[in-house]
């Protein structure tokens, strides 16, 4: 069938098998064409399908030829209708590494459930005895703790006081202003239940517990902290809340580490356009301001370029990860640079619906977004009819 894309709000229903496919390849190039990375040789990626954790797969099995397994939880395609975007992805990546002769497999189920803990657990065992790496790169909304039974939906909410700003809708470009009420009842502790730390530390937990870490083992999850213009609804929000307790689990995974001389690290990456940051009010038009200052500068980053150089600059170096003062890997470095903000904080302030369009690089975000779900891609035939029904190999 013809597939195009078909959008529901920040939402788009569709997504494209070859489009996909040919953003995996250009990422797996990209990969190549910058060396090798003498990194981890047996890699687990949990939330493995899309963003940074597809990144972390590529990069890992590319960058330093590592067997990964992927776990995740997407669609499957139905007869003329398409599946999600991560799952063709997965199809993609797998099909890739498998031509070149890397070990791929993957698990699609509830990350957070204990069944697909047993199921990656056994597959461990079974294949690759144990890992090296773990790379946890889960973005649910929702999480149900597999132990209370408990269902948790997490809020994007400021703390205290009602939230005023700008945002943009990328679709049309009008500039307006958002007001988001704050947080109430348990809302902070379901954001902590949801995004924090506690689903890390039981994978690695049950990993350990069944020794199924390798001797120095690494593992590392994904934060985020941004600039002032977001911070009251973001880091200082409830999602804020949930960030410092994924960092503080950071401290208790690499203490119970510490007798197979493994650690646990928080490295915190650049803002990027992902299906959840275009849902967040603000986040848009920050972005897009910031895209246009970055990619001025050169020094504008996708997932994979983000994910590569934390491998290759700050990982798998040979010598000591550098942190921040609070053990942080910084890889939003060059986001964060002062110059970098105060351009932001002035185009922010000048930001309208007539200027947007030139002082911001409002099509970049367009674009990255429709390439999420593999449209809009260079060398992908859209009036061609494509076959939804692609499979990920591994998963009968």
């Amino acid at each position: 069938m013809i597939i195009e894309p078909r959008m529901r709000g920040f939402i788009c229903l569709t997504a494209h098998p070859a489009g996909c496919e040919q953003s995996v390849k250009n990422q797996i190039e990209y990969v190549k064409s910058k060396g090798a990375i003498d990194g981890a040789k047996k890699v687990l990626v949990i939330g493995a399908s899309t963003g940074f954790g597809l990144a972390s797969r590529i990069s890992s099995a590319f960058g330093s030829d590592a067997a990964t397994i992927g776990v995740f939880f997407e669609k499957p395609p139905l007869a003329g209708k398409t599946a999600s975007p991560g799952w063709y992805n997965s199809a993609a990546f797998e099909k890739e590494a498998h031509k070149a002769g890397l070990y791929a497999k993957s698990i699609n189920g509830d990350a957070f459930s204990n069944e697909v803990k047993r199921e990656t657990l056994d597959l461990i065992k079974a294949d690759l005895g144990q890992v090296d790496l773990v790379i946890y790169s889960l973005a649910s909304p929702v999480r149900t703790n597999p132990n209370t039974g408990v269902t948790h939906r997490s809020v994007l909410k400021p703390i205290g006081n009602t939230f005023t700003n700008k945002t943009v809708d990328f679709h049309t470009g009008k500039v307006s202003e958002v007001s988001i009420e704050p947080c109430s009842g348990d809302d902070i502790e379901n954001t902590i239940a949801v995004m924090g730390g506690e689903d890390w530390a039981m994978w690695i937990d049950a990993l350990k517990a069944e020794n199924l870490l390798a001797p120095g083992a690494n593992t590392v999850a994904y934060s985020y902290i941004g600039p002032s213009v977001t911070e009251a609804v973001y880091r200082k929000g409830t999602i804020g809340r949930a960030k410092d307790h994924l960092e503080a689990t950071a401290f208790e995974i690499s203490d119970s580490l510490a007798d197979i001389n493994g650690k646990a690290y928080v490295s915190v990456n650049k803002a990027l356009v992902t299906q959840a940051s275009s849902a967040i009010p603000v986040i848009p038009l920050y972005i897009s301001l910031l895209y246009k200052i970055m990619k001025a500068e050169g020094i504008h980053e996708g997932c994979i370029e983000q994910i590569q150089r934390l491998y290759q600059q700050r990982l798998f170096t040979g010598g000591e990860v550098p942190v921040d003062e609070k053990g942080r890997i910084r890889i939003d470095d060059w986001e964060m640079r002062d110059d970098v903000q105060a351009q932001v904080a002035q185009l922010w302030e000048q930001a309208t619906t007539e200027n947007l369009a030139e002082i911001g690089d409002l099509e970049g975000y367009r674009k990255d977004f429709y390439n999420l779900f593999g449209f809009d891609l260079a060398g992908v035939d859209y009036n061609a009819e494509a076959d939804e029904m692609v499979q990920v190999e591994s998963i009968s």
